[in-house]
């Protein structure tokens, strides 16, 4: 009863607005100075969103004009992309830097929360391809990925490719090591 009062004018500590700003904070302190982690989005809270916006009446007509005129000027394969405007604003294909769907769960993943469309450097996976040989440190900076997490992922897909060649030289080979997994 005879305890101080405290300053409730600050955000309590342990709420959200604090632990991001430590967690921004420790970001600055070490690696990648500045660059925020990617974030995901789950395909539940992308619906209980859209729900939300259609209940409070904030579906605007004119977006949904807009996205089907997007729509219709998309790019339907490399030939129709390969010359257009950069930075490309067609974040659904999937050649697009700005974000991945995973398949399985639906879920979003922003590459680079922190930034628009506009403010990133490359934004699609085929001009990168297209320029040839870069280093992993390259790489890293276009993906937001560390360099060590580039190197793993090239190991893996090496992996991979040498897997899927040994299968298409001897798949006799392949069917009896398929055999002996079962």
């Amino acid at each position: 009863m005879n305890e101080p009062k405290q300053d409730l004018s600050n955000e309590a500590e342990g709420s959200p607005q604090v632990d991001q700003e430590k967690r921004d904070a420790a970001a600055e302190e070490g690696g990648r100075q500045g660059v925020r982690r990617s974030k995901t989005m789950s395909r539940k809270e992308m619906a209980r969103d859209l729900r939300r916006r259609r209940m409070l009446g904030m579906i605007d007509p004119e977006e949904a004009e807009l996205i089907q005129a997007v729509e219709t000027m998309r790019p339907r394969t490399r030939a129709d992309c390969a010359n257009a405007e950069r930075p490309c604003l067609f974040v659904a294909c999937k050649h697009h830097l700005y974000l991945d769907v995973n398949p399985e769960t639906g879920s979003i993943k922003l590459n680079f929360p922190d930034k628009e469309i506009w403010e990133l450097e490359e934004t699609c996976a085929l001009d990168v391809a297209d320029k040839g040989g870069i280093t992993l440190e390259e790489v890293g900076a276009i993906m937001n990925l560390t360099r060590e997490r580039i190197r793993q992922v090239e190991t893996r897909g090496l992996l991979k490719l040498r897997e899927a060649t040994e299968v298409e030289l001897d798949p006799h080979d392949a069917q009896r090591t398929a055999g002996r997994r079962d």
